[in-house]
């Protein structure tokens, strides 16, 4: 009988401490109460690891102690430094960009859905209930991640019959990008969570038709807007109203009160990405009987479930996930409600935006 050992590297320190926190409580609690592993493999040992101030040298440092599974941390930019400074397999759970990709990043074994998909959906409910909305404004930091969120959206909504106007800006300087936007029926926005609200304490005063903003999926990002974020569109990974059953691991009601019970409040969005993670890399164990970085990759390409995450699969040319599809969520009534994939659908889009609502904050 022997320890698995496993190791996290993510952020406890810094901007992104709180998500980064919010995955080592998770892995710890798959560690401690459901890492399903095969007989030989008596526990977990799980090795926690701050990603800041350097990510390359973390990663180094934590894989020189010889981890049978390693963990990537929360972000894009931490996850693309610790993919690029090891050769060894990684379980990415917390970052989205469509630029952890195979033959660049062979051994990333994607979990969540890729940045390039956030804001598509939101696009796709609009043509939906409107075939005649006919532009877009597009405003994006120009970072990795706002060009691949951009890349996606502006993709999908030429596509879709949309005419797109494009606005980039470098990071902190939303504000002076945001006089540029000029006037469409679809207003979009891709950048970090501060420069999020600048831009949107600047540009809901105006009558866009609909409005979707990276950081509106996520309950606490744009909450100081008040009443100004009803009617906002956004993308949410994960929805515990729409978590589906699983044939693979816990349920999400099991992992929220577990969670509650460790940790002392309800699962942010990156917890269920990592214990997810935990349960596929478990599987993949099962599955082989073997801790080698070829087997898990092997067993994780042949791979498909579902978690309470959502569906697990990997694209067999890039290895982006496949299977899980990020939620378009709308602010409804002061709640986040899915409004697309339709046929998950907890409310119908509400549009046009409300009008009693386009106010500047």
């Amino acid at each position: 009988m022997a320890v698995l050992r496993a190791a996290l590297v993510t952020p406890l320190s810094g901007a992104l401490a709180r998500y980064g926190e919010a995955t080592a409580a998770a892995l710890d609690l798959w560690a401690k109460q459901a890492a399903d592993l095969p007989p030989r493999w008596r526990r977990v040992e799980l090795d926690v690891r701050d990603s800041r101030p350097d990510p390359a040298a973390a990663i180094r440092e934590a894989v020189a102690g010889a981890p049978h599974v390693v963990f990537g941390p929360y972000g894009s930019g931490p996850a693309t430094a610790v993919l690029d400074a090891t050769d060894r397999v990684v379980w990415n759970h917390g970052g989205a960009s469509s630029r952890l990709a195979w033959p660049e990043f062979a051994g990333a074994i994607n979990v969540l859905a890729p940045a390039s998909t956030y804001l598509v959906g939101a696009l796709q409910a609009v043509r939906a209930a409107a075939p005649d909305a006919g532009t877009v404004a597009l405003l994006h930091v120009d970072t990795r991640f706002g060009r691949d969120v951009a890349s996606g959206a502006g993709q999908a909504a030429r596509r879709l019959g949309f005419d797109v106007h494009e606005v980039r800006f470098p990071a902190g300087d939303a504000a002076a990008a945001a006089s540029r936007v000029g006037d469409a029926d679809v207003l979009l926005v891709a950048a970090g969570f501060d420069d999020e609200l600048t831009a949107a304490r600047q540009l809901l005063a105006r009558p866009w038709r609909a409005a979707a903003f990276v950081g509106a999926g996520v309950e606490e990002v744009l909450a100081e807007l008040g009443e100004a974020r009803e009617g906002l569109l956004g993308p949410a990974q994960w929805l515990p109203a729409t978590a589906p059953q699983p044939d693979e691991g816990p349920a999400a009601d099991w992992f929220r009160h577990a969670y509650r019970s460790a940790a002392g409040g309800e699962p942010a969005y990156p917890a269920v990405q990592a214990f997810a993670a935990g349960v596929l890399a478990a599987r993949c164990l099962r599955d082989t009987g073997d801790v080698a970085d070829g087997a898990q990759l092997a067993a994780a390409k042949r791979l498909r479930c579902t978690t309470l995450y959502g569906r697990f699969r990997l694209d067999p040319e890039s290895g982006l996930q496949a299977g899980h599809r990020v939620w378009t969520v709308q602010w409804q009534d002061g709640a986040r409600r899915a409004v697309w994939p339709p046929e998950r659908a907890e409310r119908p889009l509400r549009w046009p935006r409300p009008a009693s609502h386009r106010t500047a904050p």
